[in-house]
């Protein structure tokens, strides 16, 4: 089984996870996990829990976030890892993206129920332990109502890319997220670039857009990957002269596929995205 001591990508109850930022820390402890980044969507909330709770246990913990934004016509989620929460900008930048997905999450409960199904918004904001609830929010208040009965059949019908409660909202762009990561003085990293179901010159052009903004990263190493992705992304990471980063992208302890350190280790000669951060982890070093 793959494992790393490094892993810069998770989700807390703070955005669409299911632990809590401190039961996030301690399964991350009890998995091995040294360097923890929790990035929870558009939400920086959980980070003070989550720093009390790794102190400690002895976890370094990278503040951290993963921004929604458009480019393109596309929704491309971005990483800003290490940031200076002291800069007021990133908590600016929290209360825009939180009034977006507030008002996105009224637009997904109407457009359901112009689809004939319930009202979702009140089930899927409790879901969300009253924050602002996201697709896997409402998912849940579908399956509580009895209009599906999984997860997958409230994507495959509903809520997936091109359904009914695909709501793009008003994302901020590329450059805006990418400016907002540069102001905390944060490192902007693409997250799972496979995942946005675009062709290969697509991912290229998104890749020297993200660049010209002041991007430096990609997640090269990420849960779910298919065979190859890897050898893909190293060589887009090596083209670009990209600082190359790794998560799980955990969300549940019932997606075990996802598990918190459950990745592989970066392939050797790309430069590591905490290559310059003064981690106090002696392992860290040993993947420079």
């Amino acid at each position: 089984m793959p494992h790393s001591e490094i892993d810069l990508h998770c989700h807390s109850l703070a955005s669409d996870g299911e632990l809590s930022p401190v039961d996030l820390v301690q399964r991350a402890h009890e998995r091995g996990v040294k360097v923890l980044s929790l990035t929870d969507h558009d939400t920086l909330e959980g980070l003070a829990d989550a720093q009390a709770a790794s102190l400690p246990l002895g976890i370094e913990l990278i503040p951290g976030i993963e921004f929604s934004c458009q480019w393109n016509g596309y929704t491309i989620h971005i990483l800003g890892l290490n940031l200076d929460l002291s800069q007021e900008s990133i908590w600016q930048a929290q209360t825009h993206q939180e009034r977006v997905r507030r008002e996105r999450s009224h637009e997904i409960c109407e457009r359901l129920q112009r689809k004939g199904l319930p009202a979702t918004l009140e089930l899927a904001t409790r879901n969300a332990h009253s924050g602002v609830p996201g697709r896997p929010h409402f998912a849940d208040a579908l399956i509580e109502l009895g209009a599906v009965k999984s997860h997958q059949e409230a994507f495959k019908k509903y809520l997936g890319a091109g359904k009914t409660g695909d709501v793009k909202a008003g994302w901020p762009s590329l450059e805006q997220v990418v400016n907002w990561i540069i102001a905390a003085q944060g490192r902007a990293v693409i997250a799972h670039p496979r995942k946005y179901n675009m062709s290969l010159t697509k991912l290229r052009a998104l890749i020297e857009d993200f660049i010209r903004a002041g991007g430096e990263g990609l997640e090269v190493i990420v849960s779910g990957q298919k065979q190859g992705e890897v050898g893909l992304l190293t060589d887009l990471c090596r083209r670009y002269q990209l600082a190359a980063s790794l998560g799980s992208d955990f969300h549940s302890p019932r997606f075990p596929w996802t598990e918190l350190g459950h990745i592989a280790s970066l392939p050797s000669g790309l430069k590591p995205v905490w290559h310059d951060w003064n981690l106090g982890w002696v392992g860290a070093s040993e993947v420079l």
